[in-house]
């Protein structure tokens, strides 16, 4: 039996691959570094930014050829209210390989070459590492570009519904939790952030299965309703 509320395995959440395309796939800025210059690219349409830049494996004896270095920099903020909005910051690696002046324009032009070097996940829980085999072999997560829309409204429109989601915390919140806020949703499950006076910390609800795409999110959102109302627990929860 899955256990709500425990730690999450790493079948119940994205690889960090899986976690660095969905933030690109949803990332409506960035700011790019190059020869020591920043330049901040916004009203991104949307869609993987990667799909601007040819990403490349290192060559070989390339290092004697002068090529200047790229940092791609992403920060995820989450869409909801809470303490810490910044869940988890990207940054990519690399080397110009073409001249960079369409993707700082915003222009939309697929010219722009890459040496890809590594991309970098930093969250909460620590840093990783991830090469760009693995960063090709993986897939945005489905929810990605709906994410924002979806947590806002279960928050601004079904709150009750959240509140009756900590039936399914294991151990029930205690009357030290202020407010549960959703922080964040993927195809595996619901994370809601359990804020107290003193800290906060993060909790998954797991759905039955993951989801293949967005069009499965609402059976799968209301089988953790229907599992809450189920619960045993009466205790009172916080508002």
């Amino acid at each position: 039996m899955r256990l709500f509320g425990a730690p999450a395995t790493p079948a119940d959440r994205p690889t960090d691959a899986e976690r660095i395309r969905s933030i690109l796939t949803a990332a409506h800025s960035m700011t790019v570094v190059t020869d020591g210059q920043r330049s901040e690219v916004r009203h991104l349409d949307g869609s993987d930014p990667m799909g601007r830049l040819h990403l490349h494996p290192a060559e070989p004896g390339g290092e004697s050829e002068y090529r200047p270095s790229i940092r791609l920099e992403f920060t995820d903020v989450a869409p909801t209210p809470v303490r810490d909005r910044v869940r988890a910051r990207v940054t990519v690696l690399g080397r110009l390989l073409t001249p960079y002046s369409d993707l700082a324009a915003g222009s939309g032009a697929d010219s722009t070459c890459m040496e890809f070097d590594r991309a970098v996940l930093e969250t909460p829980v620590g840093r990783s590492h991830v090469g760009l085999e693995e960063l090709d072999a993986s897939c945005p997560d489905p929810l990605s570009p709906y994410e924002a829309g979806m947590l806002t409204h279960l928050l601004d429109d079904h709150h009750d519904l959240v509140t009756l989601l900590l039936r399914l915390v294991h151990p029930l919140p205690t009357a030290a939790v202020l407010r549960a806020l959703p922080v964040a949703m993927d195809r595996y499950g619901i994370t809601l952030r359990l804020e107290e006076r003193h800290g906060h910390r993060d909790v998954r609800l797991p759905f039955p299965s993951p989801l293949d795409d967005v069009e499965q999110a609402g059976t799968q959102i209301q089988a953790l309703f229907s599992a809450a109302r189920r619960s045993s627990h009466r205790n009172t929860l916080p508002a």
